[in-house]
């Protein structure tokens, strides 16, 4: 029986992964699940366990924070010991977090054939670490999963062979079809007395955003003033707490805006479907609320999913908060960007996906 281990390190990871789980967990290979530990903390358990109908993972490295070489190296220690025990026939991993690329070497170190899922998103941005790993796991790996056809278009002119690349749609999307029954009966709405489809959604927690003060204060100074027109909802980043506390201003955020701890998939899920508007400067959001149809305003000056600028509902607003508020502003007065959901966003990737590594 041939052997499979995926790899999870981040949040993202595990929503990506759970479909690809319920399909291989039957089949006529052995699937296996590797947790770095990159990023964990308390929540993330229910995220495993309840949210996504889960197990517990094979296999917990326990890496914890540090500086991006700290965790490479710690991922790439812990995860040597268990290719040489395990010696399975593919690697799977999944997305641009530092977890993706430091199993991957590490599997290649071993002639172990690589699997990514995600593979070809490029923001064409190297100040973001995201994007070395990107484009140094695609390098090395075997297989390569696309999910909208800038990935295949990239991938081609750096040189990758057509026939190791694979159209297969996006996990993400899976995931939101699978799960939103559960979201449909989330009360997180009504606990945070929302009005469905009359409030703001925000998310933000990249360094660029969030470490200097200065941008930190223009952020605050916005959400104040858009919360005189709109209901917001502020489910804050650790990092983006972290950095609020140390430089002293939580005070000057308006007591109108509801702020909260991060939020689990399932009542997040239920978040986006109902809100008017989503502020962020995550990457899986575009994807998911172009699929849901939801206004979504993206502060940063570039992205690896194009397709949801070119036909979703995305709008890329640059980092400049004056504009970004401008964008904000219009959608709110009901200027609102119409969409279509991308070829192959359909729920069914992780059953592509599946076929051709069963054909391996």
């Amino acid at each position: 029986m041939k052997k499979i281990i995926s790899v999870v390190g981040a949040r993202p990871n595990f929503m990506k992964i759970a479909p690809l789980y319920k399909i291989l967990k039957d089949g006529p290979v052995q699937h296996l699940i590797c947790h770095t530990g990159q990023h964990y903390d308390e929540k993330m358990s229910k995220v495993f366990f309840d949210d996504l109908e889960l197990p517990h993972p094979d296999f917990y490295l326990g890496v914890g924070g540090g500086t991006i070489t700290e965790q490479t190296a710690h991922v790439m220690l812990a995860f040597d010991k268990i290719v040489q025990k395990e010696k399975p026939d593919l690697i799977v991993v999944v997305g641009d977090v530092t977890s993706t690329i430091a199993c991957s070497m590490v599997a290649v170190r071993h002639l172990v054939r690589v699997a990514h899922i995600e593979a070809g998103l490029r923001s064409f941005d190297r100040t973001m670490p995201e994007e070395i790993n990107r484009e140094l796991t695609d390098t090395i790996s075997d297989l390569l999963f696309v999910t909208e056809m800038s990935g295949k278009k990239n991938l081609i002119k750096e040189g990758k062979k057509e026939e190791s690349i694979y159209f297969v749609g996006n996990l993400m999307i899976d995931s939101v079809v699978h799960y939103m029954p559960k979201a449909d009966r989330s009360t997180i709405v009504k606990d945070f007395d929302l009005k469905p489809g009359a409030y703001t959604l925000v998310t933000l927690h990249r360094p660029r955003n969030v470490d200097a003060v200065d941008e930190l204060e223009k952020i605050i100074a916005l959400l104040n003033e858009l919360s005189n027109k709109t209901k917001i909802i502020f489910p804050i980043h650790p990092r983006t707490q972290k950095n609020i506390v140390a430089h002293g201003l939580r005070n000057l955020l308006s007591e109108r805006i509801i702020i909260t701890d991060p939020i689990g998939y399932i009542d997040f899920l239920a978040l986006m479907k109902n809100a008017s508007l989503i502020i962020t400067d995550s990457g899986g959001i575009q994807e998911e609320t172009t699929y849901l149809g939801i206004q979504c305003i993206t502060a940063r000056d570039n992205t690896e999913r194009p397709v949801t600028v070119e036909i979703g509902t995305n709008q890329l607003a640059g980092t400049d908060w004056n504009n970004v508020g401008k964008c904000a502003v219009e959608v709110l007065e009901g200027k609102v960007k119409n969409g279509t959901i991308p070829e192959l966003w359909d729920g069914n990737a992780a059953s592509r996906i599946a076929n051709i590594l069963l054909q391996q």
